[in-house]
């Protein structure tokens, strides 16, 4: 874990990224957002302000002056922000993380936002902030220029009033807006999803949801051995479908057997809130469980079976990091004789990853770009 000083307008703080990594905490962004927040904001007194999904705590402990709220819709956040938080004495900062889950109440006098990646997310985003935003408010937002979405520029004319787009500064942006007239419930894009086939169920997903619009091909390529993987579970068994996304695994198996104590978790907070919507609508009289966690929720809970969909990026990183440190926590979740179902693209090497945690690891399925594994402890 890398740790380096941020400079803030009024002190420093020392800052580390969760996970065995190089990168810093912060980036250009983070500074050019902090300067003008406090800029804008000066000679306002007590300005209600929120940060959306801040990464690891740059913006809401540099902005702690202001005593920002905070909204994020990943799990990371809150882990990042409560250990940075701990290693500068001087930070005080709000004690209860927002997600989408349990967004915050406006009005609010300003929002600081870092611009995510996906287009859809980043236009859910904008008018969302519409509705909470006071009339006379203003919006904060930045981004490093690779990362910007498609058309942002299109989505921000069409969502919000662009005020002033600042020059980029260390391949930065900041761009700042007064709220729009169209706020989330008048906007046609929050939902959008496909029919799951052979069962008619439409299956839905928020804007941060990945392939929310369509059945990605590694999904597919694991759907049909669901049926076996469950078929012979008790009732009452523990299945987790870890990462769930839309949670289109974990609801094909309670459709084959509404019997078993489902859990859906995922480091996404839409991810979650998609799921959740997804079985409520199929199986009204279903009570699974849903936990907004990075990884396998922390219970004492044993597994008969792990459904996992890893993703291979995170951020700016790309690699097998985050499905390495899932293996390692389904090792440790797996009943002594339940099984892994894991999907993952041929190039990553899954099948030497499994062998470092599971001694039993065999192939069941492949196309020309995923490989389908099951692995167990015995």
């Amino acid at each position: 874990m890398t740790t380096a000083v941020f400079d803030v307008p009024d002190g420093q703080l020392t800052l580390s990224r969760p996970g065995a990594t190089s990168l810093r905490a912060w980036d250009a962004a983070d500074e050019l957002l902090v300067d003008a927040a406090f800029r804008r904001l000066d000679g306002i007194e007590n300005p209600r302000v929120l940060v959306v999904d801040d990464q690891f705590g740059a913006l809401t402990l540099g902005l702690q002056a202001l005593d920002p709220l905070v909204v994020a819709d990943s799990a990371v956040f809150r882990d990042a922000l409560a250990y940075n938080a701990r290693t500068n004495p001087r930070a005080s900062v709000c004690s209860f993380v927002h997600s989408w889950l349990n967004p915050p109440e406006g009005p609010f006098d300003a929002v600081v936002l870092r611009i995510p990646r996906q287009s859809d997310y980043l236009a859910w985003l904008l008018h969302w902030i519409n509705d909470v935003l006071v009339n006379d408010g203003v919006v904060i937002a930045g981004g490093m220029i690779k990362h910007l979405p498609d058309r942002s520029v299109d989505i921000f004319a069409q969502s919000v009033h662009t005020e002033d787009v600042c020059p980029a500064k260390k391949k930065a942006r900041v761009i700042i807006c007064r709220r729009g007239e169209v706020g989330l419930t008048a906007w046609q894009g929050a939902w959008k999803g496909y029919v799951l086939e052979g069962t008619g169920l439409s299956v839905e997903g928020l804007p941060a949801v990945f392939a929310r619009e369509k059945l990605d091909i590694g999904t597919r390529l694991l759907l049909p051995h669901i049926r076996e993987a469950v078929s012979g579970l008790a009732p009452e068994a523990n299945v987790l479908d870890l990462a769930c996304g839309n949670g289109v695994v974990g609801l094909s198996a309670l459709l084959l057997r509404s019997d078993l104590a489902l859990t859906f978790s995922d480091v996404s907070s839409q991810a979650v809130a998609s799921a959740r919507h997804n079985v409520s609508v199929a199986l009204p009289n279903v009570r699974p469980v849903f936990e907004h966690v990075d990884g396998i929720p922390g219970t004492s809970s044993r597994f008969e079976r792990i459904f996992l969909n890893p993703p291979f990026h995170e951020g700016g990183a790309v690699g097998d990091h985050i499905a390495l440190r899932l293996f390692d926590q389904a090792s440790r979740h797996l009943a002594p004789l339940g099984r892994l179902l894991v999907v993952g693209n041929r190039h990553l090497g899954y099948h030497r990853s499994l062998h470092r945690f599971f001694p039993q690891v065999r192939q069941l399925d492949a196309s020309p770009k995923f490989v389908i594994f099951e692995a167990g402890l015995n």
